[in-house]
């Protein structure tokens, strides 16, 4: 199980990078984008092969730093008006990361609550060690979907400018939140992508996104009753 998570966290997190070196106009960055698209690359092969939990760990954490290393560059507007340096919560510490914050956090609700519809208990993981009130489940699964939704949501927000820096203050502690009209204007955005459909590679029929984690939720609980010999991960194509 955690090797099929951590399989598809990596080759969607490539993907978008991918897609990112497609889709700039200008060149600065994409060298080192397409390095850690390659680094991502090699890393797939390599947990194919691992065999402990710990070591996958280790592999998982490899990839997302180099993912995070380069994500910045996939940010179009000036500087000033949002910049990326490296992830940061508790506090979030720039606009980005509590942008992509709140939107992990909607995402990993909605997951929560699929598990829940399919009678599995969210807190009992795989990859996520279990620690009391932590959905661990709900984040195993999260993980292969937060390139493909939050990410990709978080940029084009930033990107197009739907969301502005004044919209977000620095508290006393040093984070940064959003205000109250930023929020709304994410919550909506939010609900206007899981309306969106794409092809699941499994099913090989289009669905909304916001029925994604219904379905990876599903086919999860098939995969435990016994119904399915793997557990089919989401890898966005």
């Amino acid at each position: 199980m955690a090797r099929a998570v951590t399989l598809a966290k990596i080759a969607n997190c490539r993907t978008v990078l991918l897609r990112g070196i497609r889709e700039k106009t200008e060149r600065n960055g994409a060298v080192e984008m397409e390095q850690a698209a390659r680094r991502l690359g090699h890393l797939l092969g390599t947990v194919s092969g691992a065999t402990g939990v710990d070591e996958i760990r280790g592999y998982e954490g490899d990839a997302a730093r180099a993912y995070l290393e380069v994500f910045g560059g996939l940010i179009v507007v000036p500087e000033e008006e949002s910049c990326f340096r490296s992830r940061s919560r508790r506090p979030p510490l720039d606009n980005v990361n509590a942008l992509l914050s709140f939107v992990y956090t909607l995402l990993t609700h909605d997951m929560t609550a699929a598990l829940e519809g399919v009678g599995l208990d969210p807190a009992v993981g795989y990859l996520h060690r279990d620690r009391p009130g932590r959905p661990s489940l709900g984040l195993d699964l999260v993980e292969e979907l937060r390139p493909v939704i939050a990410d990709r949501l978080a940029l084009s927000l930033v990107n197009r400018r739907q969301v502005q820096a004044s919209g977000f203050r620095r508290t006393e502690d040093g984070g940064v939140v959003m205000d109250e009209g930023t929020r709304k204007e994410v919550l909506v955005a939010y609900q206007k992508r899981k309306q969106e459909e794409i092809p699941h590679p499994f099913l090989q029929e289009r669905v909304a996104f916001g029925l994604v984690p219904h379905v990876q939720a599903m086919l999860m609980a098939r995969f435990i009753r016994g119904d399915l010999d793997g557990y089919p991960s989401f890898i966005w194509t």
